[in-house]
């Protein structure tokens, strides 16, 4: 069914101000000032001058669970649809952890394949923490290339738990993700799990300085783990990379803040983009440093830095959102997602003036109405 949302105040993300918007099959169809079609059972959404943004994307999400640092039974349950919608997540890129043998590919891709099927749009990438990588296929490059919805590969350094790859390692790697990017039109990227050695970045620098790696393809995230880090996150960025701040984890500080010290730095909010590492498994200590329970990674942590960076940090709406929209959009290469523009993917969050969520479009349907979320997961209450 086609649709119309009137009185949206867009924001694009940049500001375009009020406009109708149609929708059809999942699409946006037109924007204008006014939108007047004749056509029967056409649904009409009044957006009462909400403030009207692309849906959200989580670029690094535990979606079949993670966790199990002290045994099988803290391993975390995987995603329900719900969750996302309740915090805007239209789009996810889901993605093992430590663990490759409990947590399996083709377990991860059947979750995938799940949530889309319930409504949202998802992705994921190929392989974990170890090298060499593991696959679907045999192989990397064919990953990309035969199985639809993996569009990179993940990898992990500076890490107790990872497996040390050296530079040649690192550089063959890349030229197998570079060729099935290019074959396959997705994006080909080397998304980089950044641990607490103080090695840190050095690997990916060297890559990009001395052998001239492409920079577009390799993608570090979890940069504000550590001051040193995140200074070396701040070089990578001004050589033309992209950093991800992982809103939850092991943190230097918060990660609205990270970004306006960034900005001060001279990094540009197009270089940058938030994520949750949301859905692994966290211990709850107690004041002696017993783990007396776990918890959930939260999800919804990447909308609420957004709010901060806007209330506390004073900067404009249309450059804060970039950091869950525009730009993981255009770091995963989505071009139809991330934005509001005529042919984009019909995915939109509906926000007061106060920036809470109320509304949730995903895919041109309504998931979320006024708080109330109206599309579940399979086998969600």
């Amino acid at each position: 069914m086609m649709k119309i949302i009137k009185n949206a105040n867009i924001y694009a993300p940049q500001h375009i101000g009020y406009k109708d918007i149609l929708i059809g099959a999942g699409k946006i169809l037109m924007i204008d000032d006014k939108i007047d079609i004749n056509i029967p059972d056409i649904e009409v959404i009044d957006a009462q001058g909400k403030l009207v943004f692309p849906g959200f994307i989580d670029q690094h999400i535990h979606v079949t669970g993670a966790g199990g640092q002290t045994g099988y039974a803290s391993m975390t349950p995987p995603i329900e649809l719900g969750e996302l919608i309740a915090c805007g997540t239209t789009t996810v890129m889901g993605l093992l952890g430590t663990d490759g043998t409990t947590k399996s590919l083709q377990n991860l891709y059947a979750k995938i394949q799940g949530l889309e099927q319930e409504g949202i749009s998802a992705y994921m990438l190929t392989s974990y923490f170890a090298y060499p990588p593991i696959t679907i296929t045999g192989d990397v490059r064919q990953d990309i290339l035969f199985v639809d919805k993996i569009i990179g590969c993940k990898i992990a350094i500076s890490d107790e738990r990872a497996s040390a790859p050296d530079v040649k390692e690192l550089l063959r790697l890349l030229g197998d993700i570079q060729v099935a990017g290019l074959l396959s039109q997705k994006k080909g990227i080397l998304h980089v799990h950044l641990g607490g050695k103080s090695s840190g970045m050095a690997i990916l620098l060297e890559l990009v300085e001395k052998y001239q790696a492409p920079i577009r393809r390799i993608s570090p995230t979890h940069v504000g783990r550590t001051r040193p880090l995140f200074d070396e996150a701040i070089r990578f960025a001004k050589l033309g990379g992209m950093i991800d701040i992982s809103t939850g984890g092991t943190k230097f500080d918060e990660p609205y803040k990270q970004v306006l010290l960034a900005l001060e730095q001279g990094v540009s909010m197009d270089n940058m983009t938030l994520s949750s590492d949301g859905n692994a498994g966290v211990m709850i200590k107690n004041d002696e440093g017993e783990i007396i329970g776990y918890r959930k990674a939260p999800i919804d942590l990447n909308f609420k830095q957004v709010v901060k960076l806007i209330n506390d940090g004073g900067i404009d709406p249309s450059e804060a959102f970039k950091l869950i929209t525009s730009s993981p959009a255009r770091n995963l290469s989505l071009p139809h997602k991330g934005t509001i523009v005529v042919g984009g993917d019909a995915d939109f969050c509906f926000l007061d003036e106060e920036y809470t969520l109320y509304d949730v479009i995903a895919k041109g349907e309504l998931m979320m109405k006024d708080k109330v979320i109206l599309k579940k997961g399979t086998y969600e209450k």
